[in-house]
C-alpha cells in the first residue's frame, strides 16, 4: 500500500467517484468492487484496517450449519457459492478445513446433523456440463461462478471411525469416540483477508487511509458531495470530495448521520451482538482438523486449529454498550469466557482454567433489527443496503464469507443510479498471488516453520518481507521467544507497506500475535511491546520518548480490549 502521508495528500488534493466510510471487510470489499468497474474510490478508515468485527470473527469461511437449523437455505447457498469464489481467488488466505462431529459410546450419529450435512453438500455443489473438446469430453465439473473454470469444491461429508476421528482430534483419544461425522469448510485470516481486499483495490486505483475519522457529511443541495474527516494522529481536518457515498461501517452504520437514518421509515436498526472467543495452546488442546462442540443452551461452538493454536468460539449474546464508543473497545465478558472453558473441558475432558487462555478477543456483530417490537431481529446475518434521503448508501449486516456479495450489492445500486453499462468483476480477480513455501528463498536466521506461515499469510509478498529479514539479522527472529513464528521483518514491513501506525495494529491485526500469544506480547513489563516499537521507530520517526509513549498505549489498549483473560 501507499504511505499515510501519501494517501491523505491524495485524499485532500484529489476529487472522487466514490468515498467509502469503513475499513473493515465490507468497505475494503466495496472499494475493490467500485475501482474495478471503473470509478475513482477513496477509503477511509476511523481506526486501523479491519480494527472492528473484521479482525474478531471465528476466522471460518463457510456456510453456517446452524442457519440451516433456522431454514436460511438463501443465506447458506448464497455462503456456500461464495466459499467456492473465495478459495479460487485466495487459495493461500481461504483454506479448505476438514470438520468433524463426533460419536461416543457406540451411539447412533444424529440423523438430524446428517440430513442437514446431506443438504449442505447438495447446496454447496453445482453440476454443470461444460464441453471442451477433448480435455473436457463433456463431463460433469462443478463451476459455479459461470466462468467456465472447474472450481474447487470438497468432498462430501462422510462417516469415519472412532480412530479416524482420535486422527483428526488427538484431544479426543482419552474419551474413545466410536465414530463421526466429517465434512469440509474453508478457514481464513480474517484481518489478512482484508489487508489484501485493499491491496487489490489500490492496484485497481483505490486511494485507502487508516486513522481519518468522518466527522460530518458534506452536502450540496441536499445530496452528499463527500465527506469531512479529521486526522486522529494530528487533529488537522479536511473535506475528501466525492460525488457518492458509501457507509459500510457495519455495527457502527446507524451511527453516521444518525437522525437522516432513524426518520426514514423502512431503515432497520442494528442490534449489536457479543462474540467471544479464546485461543489455547495447541499441547493443551492438540487438534488435526476442527471440531463440532456441544455447548450449554442446546448450542455448539467451534474448536479449530489456527496458526499454532487451538481456537475455541463462539458465543452469542445482546450487546448494549453504555455509550457511544462502547462498541470501540469490547472486553471478552468473565461469563463468556467460563462458558467457552466449560463446553471445552466438557468435550475434551480436560481441566483447564482461565490461566490456560492464551488469548481471548470479543467482536460485535451487526445483526439487523426492523425496530418493530412486532417482529423478531432477523438473526441469520442477512446483508441490508439501504439509500436515504441525501443520497448516502449504508450496507450492513452480512457476514465475513458473504463480503463480496454485499459489495456487490452496493456498488450495483451506485451503477444502476448512474445509468452505467459496468458489471461486477470482483469473482474472477485473484486477491493477492499464491506461492509454495518451499518457493520462497531462505533467508539466515528465520526458522524453517516460519515460511509455511508467511506464504499462507503474504503469498508472494512474502518476498517483501523476506527481503526485510535480510537487512538486519535481528529482523529475522521471532518476535516472540519461544512462541509463534511471527518475524520482527513482519513488523517493519506493517510500517513501511500496510499503514501500521502504533503497536496494537502490529501485533492485533498485521500479525495475530495479540491473539495466539497475549500474555508474552501484553506483559507489564512491556519487554516485547517495545521490540515491536524499537523495530517499527526507524520507519516512522520516533525517538525514545516516543517509543516509551507507544509501548504505554500498547499496554494500555490490550487491557481495554481484554486479550488477556484475568485469572
Amino acid at each position: 500500500m501507499i504511505s499515510r502521508e501519501d494517501a491523505i495528500a491524495a485524499l485532500a488534493a484529489d476529487s472522487f467517484d466514490v468515498v467509502v466510510v469503513g475499513g473493515g471487510i465490507t468497505g475494503a470489499g466495496v472499494a475493490l468492487d467500485a475501482a474495478t468497474r471503473g470509478y475513482s474510490v477513496a477509503l477511509v478508515e476511523r481506526a486501523d484496517f479491519a480494527s472492528g468485527t473484521s479482525s474478531r470473527s471465528s476466522k471460518l469461511v463457510h456456510g453456517g450449519l446452524r442457519y440451516l437449523q433456522n431454514f436460511d437455505l438463501g443465506l447458506v447457498r448464497e455462503a456456500l457459492l461464495e466459499r467456492q469464489i473465495m478459495v479460487r481467488l485466495a487459495p493461500h488466505l481461504v483454506k479448505p478445513l476438514p470438520l468433524v462431529v463426533a460419536a461416543f459410546n457406540d451411539e447412533r450419529l444424529d440423523m438430524k446433523v446428517g440430513a442437514g450435512l446431506n443438504l449442505y453438500d447438495v447446496m454447496s455443489l453445482d453440476k454443470v456440463r461444460l464441453r471442451r473438446g477433448r480435455r473436457g469430453r463433456g463431463e460433469a465439473v462443478e463451476d459455479l461462478d459461470g466462468d467456465g473454470l472447474a472450481d474447487w469444491a470438497p468432498d462430501r461429508h462422510r462417516v469415519i471411525s472412532g480412530e479416524e476421528v482420535v486422527e483428526r482430534l488427538p484431544a479426543l483419544a482419552d474419551r474413545e469416540p466410536t465414530s463421526g461425522y466429517l465434512f469440509y469448510d474453508c478457514q481464513t485470516d480474517d484481518s489478512r483477508l482484508v489487508m489484501t481486499v485493499l491491496a487489490e483495490a489500490e492496484r485497481f486505483g483505490a486511494v485507502c487511509c487508516n486513522g481519518l475519522e468522518v466527522t460530518e457529511l458534506l452536502d450540496e443541495d441536499g445530496r452528499t458531495a463527500g465527506v469531512h474527516v479529521r486526522d486522529v494522529a494530528t487533529g488537522d481536518t479536511f473535506p475528501v470530495r466525492a460525488e457518492n457515498v458509501v457507509n459500510a461501517t457495519g455495527v457502527w452504520a446507524d451511527r453516521l448521520r444518525p437522525d437522516e437514518l432513524h426518520d426514514e421509515a423502512e431503515v432497520p436498526r442494528i442490534r449489536p451482538s457479543r462474540g467471544t472467543h479464546i485461543t489455547l495452546s495447541a499441547r493443551d488442546v492438540p487438534l488435526v482438523s476442527g471440531a463440532i462442540v456441544p455447548a450449554g443452551g442446546g448450542r455448539t461452538i467451534f474448536a479449530l486449529p489456527w496458526l499454532g493454536s487451538t481456537l475455541i468460539g463462539t458465543t452469542d449474546n445482546d450487546f448494549d454498550p453504555e455509550d457511544e464508543h462502547g462498541l470501540d473497545h469490547v472486553q471478552p465478558a468473565p461469563e463468556d469466557l467460563e462458558y467457552l472453558l466449560e463446553a471445552t473441558n466438557g468435550f475434551f475432558g480436560t481441566s483447564l482454567g482461565t490461566a490456560d487462555i492464551t488469548g481471548a478477543f470479543a467482536g460485535v456483530r451487526p445483526l439487523i433489527s426492523t425496530g418493530d417490537p412486532g417482529k423478531s431481529v432477523d438473526i441469520s446475518r442477512k446483508a441490508e443496503l439501504y439509500e436515504t434521503s441525501s443520497g448516502m448508501i449504508t450496507i450492513t449486516g452480512g457476514k465475513l464469507t458473504t463480503w463480496r456479495r454485499m459489495a456487490k450489492m452496493a456498488v450495483d445500486r451506485l451503477v444502476e443510479r448512474d445509468a452505467r453499462d459496468a458489471p461486477c468483476r470482483t469473482h474472477e480477480i485473484p486477491l493477492g498471488f499464491a506461492v509454495a513455501a518451499d518457493e520462497l528463498p531462505r533467508v539466515e536466521g528465520v526458522p524453517e516453520e516460519a515460511y509455511e506461515q508467511l506464504a499462507g499469510r503474504y503469498g508472494h509478498a512474502a518476498h517483501d518481507v523476506l527481503r526485510i529479514a535480510a537487512e538486519r539479522g535481528e529482523l529475522a527472529q521471532p518476535v516472540v521467544a519461544d512462541g509463534p513464528v511471527d518475524l520482527l521483518a513482519e513488523v517493519v514491513h506493517a510500517a513501511r507497506r500496510e499503514q501500521a501506525r502504533n503497536v496494537g495494529d502490529v501485533l492485533l491485526r498485521r500479525t495475530r500475535l495479540g491473539l495466539t500469544a497475549a500474555r508474552q506480547v501484553a506483559e507489564p513489563s512491556g519487554v516485547t511491546a517495545e521490540r515491536v516499537a524499537r523495530a517499527m521507530a526507524p520507519e516512522l520517526g520516533w525517538d525514545d520518548a516516543r517509543i516509551a509513549e507507544e509501548v504505554a498505549a500498547f499496554l494500555a489498549e490490550a487491557a481495554s480490549e481484554g486479550i488477556v483473560a484475568s485469572t
